[in-house]
């Protein structure tokens, strides 16, 4: 197919452009090298199956935006299968007469010619959306901390993309129905046959040489392009397979790391800088596909806040770009995010849970949190009394621990004193044993609890808080002396199981405390009363009309712990039927009040968290809004009297009480 001279000429581009790529990958590997771990490769075994089967099918990409993703799957396949075509294209070159023989061959010709199409067609459909169209889902706004060189390059780099795998693949499609043409239709490859219809008056020698140009641009653009890869956001080909693959391991996507505050040689805590960050979090600029999927997700950006999860991704990336590597860098509030961006997170974990490519860009953020907080002293001053209360008194209310056991006067509930080998310790947590709203809850339990005959018992006020604020907020000094002692009472006690009514507590003691030595069963309490319902351990009234509700779920339970089907199915059970919010389950909208936005305003922006998402479960129709969470029934109940208290809020064990028999 290729002459000498040809043949000679492509070897040399080939080289030229090898160096150039193998620059950009070394300059790449150095970057991320400069994080802070190092990555397990062990893991890469573990995970294969399951990485190549997410990868196969891009179920990622198809949880959000249906049309979008299925045109961009068509792209994907199509040019993973062209790895396959370049590299036996080229074979073809230098081996005059190659060909894949037998029903293989034929297959093969076929899956080319029809992915060909399909990968026409979707970059056709991502030109005229992102140029034509150019929905505000992909633009990030003013107010946002965006680097200039990104507000500029993002639609070029797009366009550089699009454009290079549209005439790539564009020119093989046609240089085989050149081909077809000269030789004779192929059965094997309708699209490229019916094209070649259109060469029908070419002569031999013209299809020849149409052949021959179509095969040089097809892979000179190969060659052009790889220098520019390394820099481009198509690199996320290679980098999202290796976030899959080598994110170290956690329990849930909000388990922070752990940071010994007694090991006096620690002089950094958090990250002002890039090489403050984890290697995996550097990682993640690369493996970002600027999608904006986590922007769209973000009750911060959807407020109208100057946060963007995806503006903190490609501010490091284009940061990295340019990165001189003998350099320390500026600090990451002054070119990856601004600190009012900082605190406006309510690390509710959306942006981690909807990225196709597994980024964390929350945990970014908290890392920030924690260098601002612990090395600069800076935080949000209405933070003060939360953390004073935590300091002095174990619980950011600054109630006494005396006080503690007050919203169970006149109800039977066993301390750990009086009841030492419990089947079920209750973690009360703070909210429930304070806050006058949040007791109603922790009543309303109790009763359930001994309505089904459950051994059970409460520490008291021996009690202190878990410490999920501190910790969210940035003040890892107090988390730590909280976690050291309830992890010491815990494992003296040794509870079989721990049930709490706050998903911050179910999120702290399960996946936080093992850190510190604290391995334990926790449960949520919406958890414990369906198993009790369906093992007929309440007795309900059935003489109580049925009625319709809405269940708002809770970050902590949802997103970060996987518990969705309980709380519903405990709603079921107790005769109510459920209305959905648009955003529900995993799409489930924050409530406002994680992150330790609880203990402070908002940062400013177009509208409030929590009354954006009392709106959703008023949209419903549904005369009472559901909860399981202490702070989530704050803040809808906040919303609820805002707008008249037209609907109802309360935490499911409140309605299940209701209705005991």
């Amino acid at each position: 197919m290729l002459t000498t001279v040809e043949r000679v000429l492509f070897i040399l581009a080939v080289a030229a452009s090898l160096i150039f790529t193998w620059t950009g990958v070394q300059r790449m590997v150095k970057l991320i090298s400069g994080g802070r771990g190092h990555p397990d490769w062990s893991l890469v075994r573990k995970r294969l199956l399951t990485v190549l089967g997410r990868i196969i099918i891009f179920q990622p990409v198809f949880r959000f935006r249906f049309w979008a993703s299925s045109f961009h799957a068509l792209v994907g396949w199509g040019f993973g299968f062209y790895l396959l075509v370049n590299l036996f294209d080229v074979i073809r070159a230098y081996a005059p007469g190659f060909q894949m023989q037998g029903i293989g061959g034929d297959v093969y010709r076929l899956l080319a010619d029809i992915l060909s199409v399909g990968v026409l067609i979707g970059v056709l459909f991502f030109l005229i959306r992102r140029f034509v169209f150019c929905p505000s889902n992909l633009l990030i706004r003013e107010t946002t901390l965006l680097s200039s060189k990104a507000r500029r390059g993002i639609r070029r780099d797009s366009g550089i993309v699009a454009v290079f795998i549209f005439l790539h693949v564009g020119a093989r499609f046609t240089g085989e129905s050149f081909l077809i043409a000269r030789q004779g239709g192929d059965a094997w490859q309708p699209f490229a046959t019916l094209l070649s219809r259109v060469w029908s008056g070419w002569s031999a020698s013209a299809l020849m040489v149409g052949e021959h140009a179509a095969f040089w641009l097809a892979l000179g653009l190969i060659l052009a392009f790889l220098p520019y890869f390394p820099y481009s956001k198509h690199i996320h080909l290679f980098f999202a397979p290796l976030n899959f693959l080598l994110k170290p391991e956690r329990r849930s996507i909000g388990e922070l790391s752990y940071i010994n505050m007694d090991d006096m040689s620690v002089e950094q805590f958090g990250a002002a800088r890039l090489s403050d960050l984890g290697w995996e979090q550097i990682m993640d600029a690369y493996a970002c596909i600027m999608c904006n999927r986590c922007q769209d997700v973000c009750p911060a950006y959807g407020t109208g806040k100057v946060l963007s999860p995806a503006a903190l991704e490609i501010n490091k990336r284009y940061y990295l770009n340019n990165k001189d590597l003998k350099e320390a860098g500026p600090l990451l509030t002054e070119f990856a995010i601004s600190e009012e961006a900082v605190w406006a997170c309510t690390a509710c974990g959306a942006c981690v849970d909807i990225c196709p490519v597994g980024n964390e860009p929350m945990r970014d953020i908290l890392e920030i949190r924690r260098n601002l907080v612990l090395m600069e002293n800076k935080y949000p001053k209405q933070w003060e009394n939360a953390f004073r209360g935590m300091e002095r008194n174990a619980n950011p209310w600054n109630i006494s621990p005396a006080d503690r056991m007050k919203w169970a006067d006149g109800l039977n509930v066993p301390t750990i004193e009086k009841n030492p080998a419990p089947d079920l310790l209750w973690w009360v947590g703070c909210a429930p044993a304070t806050d006058a709203r949040a007791q109603k809850t922790a009543q309303a339990f109790a009763k359930i609890l001994n309505a089904a005959g459950v051994n059970f018992a409460v520490l008291g006020q021996n009690e202190s808080c878990t410490g999920d604020s501190a910790r969210r907020a940035g003040r890892e000094d107090i988390f730590f002396a909280l976690a050291v002692t309830n992890v010491e009472i815990l494992n003296e006690i040794k509870p079989k199981q721990i049930v709490t009514t706050c998903p911050h507590c179910l999120h702290t003691l399960k996946n936080e405390y093992p850190a510190f030595g604290g391995e334990y069963d926790v449960i949520h309490h919406t958890q414990l009363i369906n198993e009790l319902m369906e093992r007929g351990k309440l007795k309900l009234d059935s003489h109580k009309a049925a009625g319709e509700v809405t269940f708002h779920d809770p970050c902590y339970l949802g997103r970060h712990n996987h518990v969705y089907t309980a709380p519903r199915k405990t709603l079921n059970n107790a005769g109510l039927q459920i209305k959905e919010m648009a955003e529900h389950g995993a799409r489930s909208f924050c409530c406002g009040a994680g992150g330790a936005q609880m203990w402070k305003e908002e940062e400013h922006g177009q509208h409030s968290v929590n009354l954006t998402r009392f709106a959703g479960a008023k949209a419903t129709g549904a005369g009472t809004l559901t909860v399981g969470c202490p702070f989530c029934l704050t803040m809808l109940s906040d919303a609820s009297r805002a707008d008249g208290e037209v609907i109802q809020v309360k935490d499911i064990a409140e309605v299940v009480a209701e209705r005991l028999a």
